[in-house]
Parts: C-alpha cells; sequence; structure tokens
C-alpha cells in the first residue's frame, strides 16, 4: 500500500478506457486526503464541461469541487501551498504536464492524475505513456464491454451509432451519446471516410 515517503512526493497514474471508474478512485484517494488534513487541489482542463464548469464530476455521479485550467503553466502556478494535486482527465493537457507533475513530486507533493490511457484509434493518449513510464504507482481500471459484457479496456467512438472514422479528431469531448467502453475483440477500427471518399 501506499505509504508517506517523507523525502519528497510521488506520482500515481489511475489509467483506463471511458466508463472504468478513473474520475471516482481519484477522488476517493482525495477525499482520504482531506479527511487526513491535508492541502488537496484538483484540476481539470477548461474544455472539459460535460456534467460541470467546474466541478469534477465522475459518469457515476462522484462529485468534487475542481479548478478549470486551459494550460500546465495556470496549473503548475495554481498548485501552490497544496500537499495535494489531482489532474483529471490529464491525456487533454499539453505533453509538457509530465514535467510538471514530476518537478511538483520532486518538490514533496503527492500528484494523482486520471485519464485515457489509449484514444478511441487504441492509439496511446498524448502524455499518458510518458506519466506511465514515471510514475511510482499505476493503477489500470477495465470497464464493462458495451457489447459482450466482458472486461473493456478500450473505448469506442461513435458518430451515428457507427465506428468514427480513423481519420477523426483526437480530442472530441463526450460521454454515453458518443462513446462506449469495448473489450479487445469487440472494438472496432472506424473507417476512413478520406480513404472512401477518394
Amino acid at each position: 500500500m501506499i505509504r508517506h515517503n517523507p523525502s519528497g512526493g510521488w506520482l500515481e497514474v489511475i489509467c483506463g478506457p471511458m466508463f472504468s471508474g478513473k474520475s471516482e478512485e481519484m477522488l476517493r484517494r482525495l477525499r482520504r486526503a482531506e479527511i487526513a488534513g491535508q492541502r488537496v487541489i484538483l484540476f481539470k482542463p477548461r474544455i472539459d464541461d460535460r456534467y460541470d464548469a467546474s466541478d469534477v464530476v465522475s459518469h457515476a455521479g462522484a462529485r468534487m469541487r475542481g479548478v478549470p485550467v486551459a494550460s500546465v503553466p495556470e496549473l503548475v502556478a495554481r498548485s501552490h501551498g497544496a500537499d495535494v494535486v489531482g489532474i483529471d482527465e490529464v491525456q487533454f493537457f499539453a505533453a509538457e504536464v509530465v514535467g510538471a507533475a514530476l518537478e511538483l513530486a520532486d518538490a514533496g507533493v503527492r500528484v494523482l492524475a486520471a485519464g485515457l490511457d489509449q484514444d478511441f484509434r487504441r492509439l496511446p493518449f498524448g502524455p499518458m505513456p510518458d506519466l506511465l513510464a514515471h510514475a511510482e504507482f499505476v493503477d489500470k481500471l477495465q470497464a464493462v464491454c458495451h457489447r459482450c459484457g466482458g472486461p473493456a479496456t478500450t473505448t469506442q467512438r461513435l458518430v451515428d451509432g457507427e465506428p468514427a472514422p480513423y481519420s477523426g479528431a483526437t480530442i472530441v469531448v463526450g460521454a454515453n451519446e458518443q462513446y462506449e467502453a469495448r473489450c479487445r475483440d469487440c472494438h472496432e477500427a472506424g473507417t476512413d471516410l478520406a480513404a472512401v471518399a477518394a
């Protein structure tokens, strides 16, 4: 189990597909830190306003006050004085979030980063590979496949009920109406509409 590191902080990463409980697990850990009297701050990317403009809200409805930020420098500046820093939807941040997380950890801060490890194409998502490589603690969660009920490790983006084209934008903020959790066998590669039209 996680123990206090007297010489500094550390980095924890919680990853997996959509609907696997990543945000809920991060909120649980942050609430425990608050109960222990630690100064906690939770960040979210400003573009993620699915359920609330500022609060971090899980798909299951768990909620915690968050601070929406537009950039990594803003996140770092607003982290001053915190013992524990949570970063939700970390895959939406620029690559510099990795260095920022490591600097905070080196300064004695416990950093929790939660996000998708793969995009809808099943490719590594944004800064997540580097965060996973540097983290002291990693938890990869599974959802339930919307098709077969097996353990889901991927996220399927849908457009009008069909798999999104492979050439589509990587970042499209959405929830149940656009995404499903899928297992390896049920995940479908979207047809590249540009290639079909050519």
